[in-house]
């Protein structure tokens, strides 16, 4: 069988987390919510940043990266 350019798409079935969080960070997360409104014109609710930001935290951590890359060991 020939391959494809495009491998196979990963599974994009969202996975619901639910977590309790300080005051003070919560608080913060509405300030970002209202600065990114304010830069890019459009409102976003936070239970949409929150994912995108755990994403970009997790892809600029270089020593995560590289672990990842090397293969995680547990402990």
């Amino acid at each position: 069988m020939a391959e494809l350019k495009l491998p196979r798409i990963p599974d994009r079935t969202p996975v619901k987390c639910t977590i309790s969080i300080l005051p003070h960070l919560h608080q913060a997360i509405v300030e970002y919510a209202v600065l990114y409104s304010q830069t890019y014109g459009r409102e976003e609710p936070i239970t949409e940043l929150i994912p995108a930001m755990l994403e970009a935290f997790l892809e600029g951590d270089r020593m995560f990266a590289a672990k990842r890359r090397n293969g995680l060991k547990s402990g």
